[in-house]
């Protein structure tokens, strides 16, 4: 036997009281909250409290697994993505968590594999972020794996909501519309007796399953059916029906409520030893879908009545029927103001999408930033109106209201199992890979790629939208590096041609046989996904203040000449004799996406241009034209992107692009770069134009050589008059910023002017 000295045992006891001890640390709970400068509301920096302190997790390891717990924690439905780099902003304090790993069934983030507490290698730089699903509602505990209480009775959670399809024709259905409304309560599905079921409650139902109305049904053929079972010797329902534990005994909506936690919910009946649901079976749901979503319809759009109805639209969302929301009053697009927006606000506009209620009422620009007016402020609805124009609401410019408090929403979708028919594969990470698509060939489905000949942007959009991922980096006409699943290798689309708004591959145009000369293998698409992309946005009321004529000297145009930025006529000119007629103007480039928008080439390839004495990043970064009304061009011009810069942002954002010695270049979210009147190529040659009416036109990144969350808002338009030694610009509006019938009738009326008509 081995006998140890007494100070010896004491020092290994000390040892193994320190090796035992954090363990138990490990597993003692820890607080989650989410930070960054626009406050929490579902995504943010990721913060935990941990010995008393608030630090933050490293993106080291960091994954969409690790997201889902720490989303549940916070008491949200799921996780959307998660972020890195300090996305939301650099956390202070200490760096709690790194390299953690999780399963993603943990219940907490503490539960998860990682380097121990406080032990990390990382800087703030490298702080993660969530971006988490689901409205986390009043009640909900930090560490509900729920979207919060389903009712009013204490302890009472309602998961999830769905409708069982009864009918055959039901069950073929996609999406779900009719069927028995079943609730998942403690984990498991009961169904909800139909005495007392009303018409309301149906309401909140299809609102939560994505469908903006629902439906009158005649239940009596369901009566029939269930008594039917009833008599079935074979059924086990009989059996069913008598346990209180298959019930949810009472519902009472109003039909204004955005869920069914605002609604007074009884699981059990009032004294134990009554039953359930003692004549009833289960409730009868129909819904009707939006118009996206009926078949044979893949883009639709709402029709408005008349009388107070005002177009709303959403933009800059990661996923379908989540955005900023805008509204179209007095001919313009606008935003809303987030004082007093709620789920009943947010839930109008989501239904009259032709989307189901609000997940979730979005505050302080959280779908970034809009331009131009702020329509509406304190807007307060009941929840039964058709549209927004219905609620109640302030003149925001009463209310003081700025950008930085532009209302956005994330609304409940219907369930079309688009996922499932598409995928990538041969990529680096889940975000990017070979477009492999189901598709009936020959009567059967079956996987195959996609001819990359044709292949853009708007169709890789498509393909991350319907995946769930956002928003397209790149779109890859060939994949030299990826290779594609063996099953999939036949050619099954081609031609493929997208608006870039569609919910799925499948409701694009494309070629009826298929046909693709490359012949697929390497020559078939590919994309690469992002969860949030720039959105670039021209102040068009800046270029029509600073419009104005000027006749330049040949002498100093040497540069802007061998830059192409003067009329072909100039070549033939007697230099450096005689001058030019320029239209010069300022331009100031807005970044409203949630993405900064940075050049696709590394500085690496930029081009040294030595005349000017600066690199290009971007071969042509907007058109200048001016065309006739009949939109033929009579001059253009173009803007090399020598310099992609901040050159302003916002209060409380830093300017962090700048051209100075060969710094980095691009325009970071919020902020803007500004191209002066006075620089060269800040100008559209008219030197051989004649007087007359023009439309002066602007179109940023006109190639799409980058991608952003909308192209919509890329063109500028400005009515232009010209009489030979002045000119007047008017009317200037993004493509986006008025209505159809409002442009229209503003070149209408000029035309009239003009008598061209």
């Amino acid at each position: 036997t081995m006998v140890m000295p007494t100070g010896a045992s004491h020092v290994l006891l000390v040892l193994l009281l320190c090796w035992v001890a954090p363990s138990r640390q490990e597993l003692a709970p820890v607080q989650l909250r989410l930070g960054g400068p626009r406050g929490p509301a579902g995504e943010g920096r990721l913060e935990v409290l941990y010995q008393g302190r608030w630090g933050t997790v490293c993106d080291d390891g960091f994954d969409f697994n690790a997201a889902t717990v720490a989303c549940r924690q916070l008491g949200y439905t799921a996780a959307i993505t998660w972020t890195h780099s300090a996305t939301y902003g650099q956390g202070e304090g200490p760096i709690w968590l790194d390299n953690v790993r999780c399963g993603g069934s943990e219940g907490s983030l503490a539960e998860c594999v990682h380097n121990g507490w406080g032990i990390s290698d990382c800087h703030h730089g490298e702080d993660a972020g969530v971006v988490c699903s689901g409205q986390r509602l009043p009640g909900s505990s930090p560490q509900a794996t729920t979207s919060g209480h389903l009712g009013e009775v204490s302890g009472l959670t309602l998961e999830e909501v769905r409708l069982k399809p009864i009918l055959a024709r039901a069950k073929l259905s996609m999406p779900v519309t009719e069927g028995a409304v079943e609730v998942k309560h403690n984990g498991h599905w009961r169904q909800v007796c139909d005495a007392n079921w009303t018409r309301n409650n149906s309401r909140v139902v299809c609102g939560m399953l994505g469908f903006p109305r629902e439906k009158n049904i005649n239940t009596s053929f369901y009566r029939k059916l269930w008594n039917r079972k009833l008599e079935d010797p074979n059924s086990s329902l009989k059996t069913l029906r008598q346990k209180n534990s298959f019930w949810v005994h009472t519902v009472q909506c109003q039909g204004s409520e955005p869920h069914l936690a605002r609604c007074p919910v009884q699981v059990a009946p009032p004294t134990p030893r009554q039953h359930a649901c003692p004549h009833g079976m289960h409730a009868i749901v129909s819904c009707l879908p939006g118009p996206a979503f009926q078949k044979g319809t893949g883009k639709g759009k709402n029709k408005t009545a008349p009388g107070k109805v005002l177009p709303v639209r959403l933009r800059a969302g990661t996923h379908p029927g989540e955005g900023r929301v805008e509204v179209l009053r007095h001919g313009q697009w606008g935003t809303v103001c987030d004082k007093q927006w709620d789920l009943a606000a947010a839930s109008v506009v989501c239904r009259q999408l032709g989307y189901g209620t609000a997940k979730q009422a979005l505050l302080g620009a959280r779908m970034g930033q809009g331009l131009g007016p702020i329509h509406m402020s304190n807007v307060r609805c009941t929840g039964h109106e058709r549209s927004l124009g219905e609620c109640r609401f302030q003149d925001a410019e009463q209310n003081g209201c700025r950008h930085e408090a532009d209302a956005a929403v994330r609304c409940h979708m219907p369930h079309m199992d688009f996922k499932s028919q598409v995928r990538l594969a041969g990529g680096r990470n889940p975000e990017e890979g070979v477009v492999e698509v189901l598709v009936p060939v020959q009567g059967r489905l079956q996987w195959g790629s996609v001819c990359g000949a044709q292949w853009g942007l708007n169709e890789a959009m498509v393909v991350c939208r319907q995946l769930g991922l956002g928003f397209a980096s790149h779109a890859l006409q060939e994949t030299w590096y990826w290779a594609g699943s063996p099953d999939a290798a036949r050619v099954v689309m081609s031609g493929v041609r997208c608006a870039g708004t569609e919910l799925a591959l499948q409701q694009c145009q494309r070629h009826g046989p298929v046909h693709c000369p490359s012949g697929g293998g390497r020559f078939s698409a590919g994309v690469t996904c992002t969860a949030h992309a720039p959105d670039l946005v021209m102040n068009a009321q800046l270029v029509q203040e600073t419009a104005y004529l000027e006749d330049r000297p040949l002498g100093l145009l040497y540069c802007a000449h061998e830059e192409r930025c003067l009329s072909r006529s100039a070549d033939s000119m007697q230099w450096p004799y005689g001058h030019r007629r320029l239209l010069r103007f300022s331009s100031q480039i807005h970044n409203l996406g949630r993405a900064d928008f940075r050049p696709r080439m590394g500085r690496h390839a930029w081009t040294w241009h030595q005349c000017h004495r600066h690199f290009h990043s971007i071969e042509v970064f907007t058109h200048y034209d001016l065309l006739t009304l009949n939109g033929s061009k009579v001059a253009e011009g173009h803007k090399a992107s020598f310099c992609l810069e901040d050159t302003n942002c916002p209060e409380g954002l830093q300017r962090r692009f700048a051209c100075a010695n060969f710094g980095e270049q691009g325009v970071s979210v919020g902020c803007w770069d500004t191209y002066r009147h006075d620089i060269d190529c800040q100008w559209i040659d008219i030197t051989d134009v004649p007087p007359g009416s023009y439309t002066f036109q602007v179109v940023v990144n006109p190639k799409h050589e980058v991608a952003e969350s909308d192209f919509s808002n890329n063109v500028m338009r400005c009515q232009c008059k010209y009489d030979g030694q002045h000119v007047w610009m008017h009317g200037c509006h993004t493509s986006d910023a008025y209505g159809a019938d409002v442009v229209s009738d503003l070149e209408r009326r000029e035309r009239l002017a003009n008598n061209l008509v």
